[in-house]
């Protein structure tokens, strides 16, 4: 791996960031946020019972940590009986299938459900394909709200590449109309999160994420905007900064380290180390690269892709995804059964030393690497420290040997405990790591490649 593969985009970076600095400070999504998508175990099968047990679960076991979103992801509008038109209003606008949603029915929508979420101290989000449905077009519906019809709307030379339930949506009067009613909608279930796909790339759709993230506004609730796929294009980074709350570094992230035998498209943990590099310098507050979902731990009963299975990652590579969320600043989305979660994996998702770097870290960056370790450093938003995590991206072991000065004093994040005399002295297995909280007088030493 290149040493400067997280330089390549210094200038785009710095244009972004001299933009938010004009900006005022952010309100929304103060520090990443951490929670939990039905995609990577459920797909488009999750039901209400599903999201109501899950519910209950993070607000037992997890939302002390900081989790605190349950978002459902595609497909909530599709009834369970085959061949079933999707639930649309007489306006046009998705509303959840009751054969899967019963609280739903009689025009309720996800509001019941929400309520319930909301009673737990938890949020909730839901996931839409940009656009307008094909449907509502076929019958030229009128726009809530307004003098339009949806043929006013329909931008009909464009569908997602594989979604093609929509047409996208034209930038003007009659598009902001539709996307000013679907938000009201949904802002009125009470929704804190929108995740919404075919809009950061394949192709990057720049007009429609303007038209929703003003439609959001509007509203006046608080709702994430997080945008998907990626990868974004580094050069959107002072755009998207300022539109949304979160967006996409990459392809959809699945279970495995290198390549993925057909599955092209699907990004490994491997690749994604330069993603983070590439993309670290422009998180801050209200507005963060993300990594996507953690696919972790049991991965059933239905995954958005290949067929059920606990994670293939290994336990080491698990942490080392952690490590990577964490220290790169990304939002930690759980994408694991949250009902089916093995002891290994909820430790990782409860280590309160290492969701503060994630949540409460500043100057986060990649700092050094060589042909087998990669090394990223950050430091405490508040008190003393410097942050400093080694990963062993080769498929055989490496050691790391380091001699602080006398003083100073190395706690082990994972283990939760400090070393003795504060020497580092550990070989890692392949695609495992370290993270370290390092404190003594500077400077620390650590401006060199750890040995290998």
């Amino acid at each position: 791996m290149p040493s400067q593969h997280w330089k390549f985009a210094l200038f785009p970076i710095l244009a972004a960031l001299s933009l938010l600095a004009q900006q005022p400070e952010a309100t929304l999504a103060p520090t990443p946020p951490m929670g939990w998508n039905s995609w990577d175990a459920w797909g488009m099968t999750i039901d209400e019972s599903g999201v109501r047990a899950t519910a209950d679960y993070m607000a037992q076991n997890l939302k002390s940590y900081g989790w605190q979103y349950v978002v459902i992801d595609e497909g909530w509008f599709i009834p369970k009986q085959p061949d079933t038109p999707f639930d649309l209003t007489p306006d046009g606008r998705y509303t959840p299938a009751p054969d899967r949603y019963p609280s739903a029915a009689n025009g309720a929508g996800f509001k019941p459900l929400a309520d319930y979420i909301h009673s737990l101290g938890l949020k909730f989000g839901i996931h839409l394909v940009r656009g307008i449905p094909k449907s509502a077009v076929a019958n030229n519906v009128p726009i809530a709200d307004s003098s339009w019809h949806a043929a006013d709307v329909a931008d009909t030379s464009d569908t997602c590449p594989w979604n093609k339930d929509n047409f996208g949506v034209r930038a003007g009067p009659a598009g902001q109309a539709y996307y000013d009613s679907v938000a009201k909608l949904y802002a009125g279930w009470g929704i804190d999160f929108l995740k919404v796909d075919c809009i950061a790339d394949h192709p990057y759709k720049g007009d429609e994420i303007r038209m929703i993230g003003e439609a959001l506004r509007k509203t006046g609730r608080p709702i994430v905007l997080s945008l998907s796929p990626g990868p974004t294009a580094i050069d959107k980074a002072a755009e998207v900064s300022g539109l949304a709350q979160m967006w996409r570094i990459s392809d959809d992230f699945w279970d495995h380290w290198g390549p993925w035998a057909g599955h092209d498209w699907s990004q490994g943990l491997l690749g994604q180390f330069a993603s983070a590099a590439k993309w670290a310098a422009v998180g801050g507050p209200g507005h963060w690269p993300d990594a996507d979902m953690m696919p972790i731990g049991n991965l059933t009963p239905h995954p958005g892709e290949d067929e059920p299975r606990h994670s293939r990652f290994t336990p080491d590579e698990e942490r080392t995804l952690v490590t990577l969320w964490s220290i790169a600043r990304s939002p930690l989305i759980m994408g694991g059964n949250l009902l089916a979660l093995d002891d290994y994996t909820l430790s990782l998702l409860t280590n309160p030393e290492v969701i503060a770097v994630d949540q409460h870290s500043v100057d986060n960056h990649a700092s050094a690497s060589s042909d087998k370790l990669v090394r990223w450093e950050a430091r405490p938003v508040s008190g003393p420290g410097h942050y400093m995590a080694v990963f062993n991206l080769s498929d055989g072991p490496s050691a790391i040997h380091w001699n602080p000065l006398s003083t100073t004093k190395v706690r082990d994040l994972w283990a939760r405990q400090d070393l003795p005399s504060g020497r580092i002295d550990v070989k890692l297995a392949p695609h495992a790591c370290t993270l370290y909280l390092i404190t003594g007088p500077p400077p620390y030493e650590i401006a060199s490649p750890p040995a290998h």
